[in-house]
């Protein structure tokens, strides 16, 4: 089966002037500028399957904004090849943009004095959306949100958590194939992020859309991801599942207990464990590499020596595998 969205070898190169400080080192510029190529996309390749929900992280300056600006049409790329549905985003942008759903937490598609219901009639009127098609999307979509009592107030009135869930509407009301989502709960709450969540997911399974998703949330990419690809540096130094991601540091437990009594940290100090925390006297987190003990064995050989009260068990922080990866790109599987 063809995949969605097909990259090969896409590069984008961008020219800036370099200049010193200063009225001296200002008016010699006017003169002689020293030129800087900046390569914010350097030869990456990947394939997305239909259905598909993937997110693509890196730290800033990364080159993650810069590709999916790309994949949107928005930008053309320096060199390489990029097919999402059969289409060039650039060359065929008039009809592609008809098949493509775009949410940017930072930037908003709704006109801050009118209300929301206008704007989305204004969509429905630029992508020719049947009356009948855009009254049950409409409530569909609303009422999935629980935004339909908010629609006819001035945007400019309406909450973070509120304009958001409305941009969603904007984007999915003409039913794109492919969605892509650019910081979507950057500044939300818990409850209105756990919500927007619970949207993509509903869309992804009920219409089989395929979404790539970057962000610094990595709570984001937890709930959300079938998959991850991390770029650093313009270039990608990660592209697995999930699961593959948490496992790149090695196959490693979180294990918190509470004793009931107090412990020195030194006995925990092996070939695998690691202290990671200790709030009190009463109270460790430890890296368990398992490796090199099975959580069992681990647990049992702590509870001959010491009485404890709670306990529990977590996968590694991905966080702290993101972080890894970010520092160490080199040997990281791609």
């Amino acid at each position: 089966m063809m995949p969605v969205i097909d990259v090969k070898h896409l590069t984008k190169t961008y020219k800036t002037y370099k200049r010193g400080a200063g009225m001296g080192q200002t008016f010699k510029s006017f003169f002689q500028r020293e030129e800087v190529v900046v390569n914010a996309v350097h030869d990456i390749s990947f394939a997305i399957g239909q259905g598909e929900i993937c997110g693509i992280l890196g730290p800033n300056g990364a080159g993650k904004s810069t590709a999916i600006k790309m994949l949107c049409g928005a930008l053309y790329p320096t060199s390489g090849e990029i097919q999402v549905l059969g289409y060039s985003p650039a060359r065929d942008r008039k009809r592609y943009v008809g098949k493509i759903g775009a949410v940017f937490g930072q930037k908003s598609q709704l006109i801050w004095d009118i209300p929301p219901i206008d704007s989305f009639n204004m969509n429905k009127a630029i992508y020719g959306i049947a009356n009948q098609d855009f009254k049950h999307r409409l409530e569909e979509l609303t009422g999935m949100l629980d935004i339909a009592h908010v629609i006819e107030k001035p945007t400019r009135v309406l909450s973070l958590g509120e304009r958001m869930k409305c941009e969603f509407v904007m984007a999915m009301l003409h039913r794109p194939d492919v969605l892509f989502l650019d910081e979507p709960t950057i500044g939300l709450d818990v409850i209105a992020k756990v919500k927007i969540r619970e949207f993509i997911h509903q869309m992804n399974k009920k219409h089989n859309m395929t979404c790539i998703l970057t962000t610094h949330d990595l709570e984001d990419v937890e709930e959300l991801a079938h998959r991850v690809i991390v770029i650093n540096h313009g270039e990608k130094v990660f592209d697995e599942s999930l699961q593959q991601l948490k496992l790149f540091l090695g196959d490693k437990k979180r294990v918190s207990f509470t004793f009931a009594e107090s412990v020195h940290k030194t006995i925990f100090d092996n070939a695998y464990t690691k202290v990671v925390e200790r709030p009190s006297d009463f109270q460790i987190t430890l890296e368990v590499d398992t490796a090199l003990i099975s959580i069992s064995d681990f647990i049992e050989e702590i509870s001959r020596t010491h009485r404890f009260s709670d306990i529990s068990v977590k996968e590694l922080p991905i966080q702290q595998v993101v972080m890894n990866i970010y520092e160490n790109a080199e040997g990281v599987p791609g």
